[in-house]
């Protein structure tokens, strides 16, 4: 899995998804991604591509990209959550996420950004009706 995570860290952090995803339409992925040899910001875009853009139905999944061993993380929304948040809000929390990494807070980091990203969905995508687990809560790796 992960050298910076353990599996309880890990199990954690998909309930915290659950819980984000809780009061609202919104979807969280995180991915880590372990690959040396590729450009991450390329990587972190294929990654979104492939497990959230366009699947959900309002557009507004946000994925958490971060390869610990190149230092990098990228936040990517999709277009329904960018339209409605600041550029502003995610360069915030990513300078939060990046200062406790180099911490070594990783599991604190990605919970505590996690939850504040399910309050910014549930303002903008409140559930109305039946809330459908659009994607998994899990925990993708690569």
């Amino acid at each position: 899995m992960s050298q910076y995570l353990t599996d309880q860290q890990i199990a954690s952090l998909v309930e915290a998804i659950k819980s984000a995803e809780d009061h609202s339409t919104g979807e969280i992925r995180v991915h880590i991604d372990s690959t040396t040899n590729r450009n991450n910001a390329e990587t972190a875009y294929e990654v979104f591509n492939e497990l959230c853009k366009d699947k959900t139905r309002e557009k507004n999944a946000v994925l958490f990209h971060v390869n610990f061993e190149q230092k990098y993380l990228t936040i990517i929304g999709d277009t329904g959550i960018h339209a409605e948040v600041h550029q502003s809000y995610w360069d915030h929390l990513h300078d939060f996420i990046t200062s406790e990494f180099a911490k070594g807070n990783f599991h604190k980091a990605l919970k505590s950004a996690i939850l504040e990203t399910g309050l910014e969905l549930k303002k903008h995508f409140p559930v109305t009706g039946e809330n459908h687990n659009e994607l998994p809560n899990e925990i993708t790796f690569s």
